[in-house]
């Protein structure tokens, strides 16, 4: 075998490959590179079904391109719930599963899934490293904040909810005070409030009496 091998891309180990196996492997992996450059997912999807298959192949660490793939390169919304269930399967194995949850949040608030969304959230931010993360304390804010605005156009709002984004948006301001979206975000909170001094408040309790959802609200206790 030739000692001398050109590859295109060199994302995989930058060793000269030792077999004809780890050299057919590098080969796929230009393959399924150029595939995706030419939005050929048709074989992007061959190629890298055949690597993932491959023990020489880290795909954990090439998640990413798995979630690419299934996208198909664009932004279509007709196949959220694969990707979100390909990002719940990737993020029980314990890489980069900050950046993973973020995806996951965009794809739930994508499908109008706010309340799962923030279930999400609270579920990781009580613990390391997830409650240094401002951009996560930012997504769990706002979520709060939408949820809490009364769905049929009136000015009334959930003041529990309010509180919660209050906390999650001065928690992200804590970590990043540079953030000037997380400043925004506080003022609009603060002229919501004012707005709705003389209409009055709502708590969380009377909300979910009136809200059409059979599903009770509650924390869920995540699994070390």
């Amino acid at each position: 075998m030739s000692p001398d091998h050109n590859f295109l891309f060199a994302s995989l180990d930058s060793k000269p490959p030792p077999t004809t196996r780890k050299v057919h492997i590098r080969r796929l992996y230009d393959v399924l590179e150029l595939c995706i450059q030419r939005n050929d997912f048709v074989r992007a999807k061959r190629a890298w079904t055949i690597l993932i298959r491959c023990k020489e192949f880290r795909w954990e660490e090439h998640w990413t391109t798995g979630l690419y793939i299934l996208n198909e390169g664009g932004a279509s919304t007709d196949n959220i719930p694969r990707r979100i269930e390909y990002l719940r399967a990737m993020m029980l194995r314990d890489i980069d599963k900050e950046t993973m949850l973020k995806e996951l949040i965009l794809l739930l608030i994508l499908s109008g899934q706010y309340q799962k969304a923030l279930d999400e959230l609270e579920l990781y931010l009580p613990s390391f490293p997830y409650q240094d993360n401002p951009v996560l304390h930012i997504y769990a804010g706002l979520l709060s904040l939408q949820l809490a605005q009364s769905k049929d156009g009136s000015q009334v709002l959930d003041s529990s909810l309010i509180r919660g984004a209050q906390s999650h948006l001065n928690q992200a301001q804590s970590i990043d005070p540079s953030n000037t979206i997380t400043q925004a975000f506080l003022q609009k909170i603060n002229t919501l409030q004012k707005r709705t001094d003389e209409n009055g408040t709502i708590d969380s309790e009377d909300e979910t009496m009136q809200v059409d959802d059979s599903t009770p609200k509650r924390k869920r206790i995540r699994k070390t």
